[in-house]
């Protein structure tokens, strides 16, 4: 073994520790609302969103692929393993800060704009992919908007259909239903989620030449989905707190409408083969199922907060990276 494979170890062992963090940093999107309207016990949610989330981390790869060939050419770079692991120790430094103060804010956001950052300041403007990344970013925006809408949409349709419904009846059978969106939206978090770890791992392989396509290996997909499991099991009681009641009084009907929003949401993305925010695509569901609920329901505040910590997620990370690649590098 040469100094490279070391190397080359030393950055994979930093994807599956930012996919880990990943996992109990996000672990509130799939279990927050479940939790909170006591359809499911902590423990319980938090093993079965991460089983889910294994599962689901196998079943595709379109997004790894988007992730590691759209912002940059791997094999183009004489560098690239020097930038993607500056581009993991800054989206890990965030990704701890923003776990630490319970701010639910996304995991993609803090790669995407690590990724670029460490590419501008380590190989130059002319190495980003400036479409790839816009369409990425794209995605990343609009997704939260079709969030907030489709959750709006939703909610106001159950209520429609349930008007003359007693509401301890309808929220029993909704928090029985809960079980299963919760089940369906730790699934959708894990097609999306965790192969952005199995992408960054793929663009070091193909960077150091022991790849030549952005196919990623079998063993980069168990270890991703096993890294972001044993991550979702450990949970993230902070944003679980900040996701299930600081925006608004949450109900099992609630839940449902909020957690089936996301869940399509995530999942249409993830056949388009598009990285998008879980964190957001949850926490804008949310807020669209409460406006239809009642707009005066919602803490606008909190809200405000989170939202804000979306807009500086990429420039902060993006800085943080091309300071730590300037430092070391």
């Amino acid at each position: 073994m040469d100094t490279s494979i070391y190397v080359l170890a030393f950055v994979i062992f930093l994807a599956l520790a930012f996919d880990f963090i990943n996992g109990f940093h996000d672990t509130a999107n799939a279990i927050a609302t479940s939790v909170s309207t006591r359809a499911l016990k902590p423990r319980t949610a938090i093993m079965l969103a991460a089983s889910m989330n294994f599962i689901g981390a196998l079943m595709f790869t379109g997004v790894a692929k988007k992730i590691g060939g759209s912002i940059t050419d791997p094999t183009l770079l004489d560098n690239g393993i020097d930038i993607v692991t500056a581009t993991l120790i800054a989206a890990i430094i965030w990704n701890l800060v923003t776990w630490w103060l319970g701010i639910p804010s996304s995991s993609s956001h803090a790669l995407i704009g690590a990724l670029a950052g460490a590419v501008y300041v380590g190989a130059g403007t002319e190495h980003i992919k400036w479409n790839g990344f816009i369409e990425i970013v794209e995605g990343l925006v609009f997704s939260p908007l079709i969030a907030f809408v489709i959750g709006y949409i939703v909610m106001t349709i159950l209520k429609w259909i349930f008007a003359k419904r007693s509401p301890h009846t309808v929220n029993k059978g909704f928090r029985s239903m809960q079980i299963v969106t919760a089940a369906l939206q730790s699934f959708t978090h894990g097609t999306n989620d965790a192969q952005k770890a199995m992408g960054i791992i793929t663009f070091a392989l193909v960077t150091s030449g022991r790849l030549e396509t952005m196919e990623v290996p079998l063993w980069v997909k168990i270890a991703a989905a096993t890294s972001m499991a044993l991550g979702t099991s450990i949970g993230g009681w902070k944003i679980i707190k900040t996701m299930g009641t600081k925006i608004f009084k949450i109900e099992p009907i609630n839940g449902f409408a909020a957690d089936i929003s996301a869940a399509s949401v995530i999942f249409t993305a993830t056949l388009l083969h598009l990285p998008v925010s879980t964190t957001h695509a949850i926490t804008s569901s949310i807020l669209g199922v409460g406006s239809a609920k009642r707009f005066s329901a919602v803490k606008w505040g909190v809200a405000g907060r989170i939202v804000v910590t979306w807009f500086i997620t990429i420039p902060i990370s993006a800085v943080l990276a091309g300071v730590i690649f300037k430092i070391f590098f």
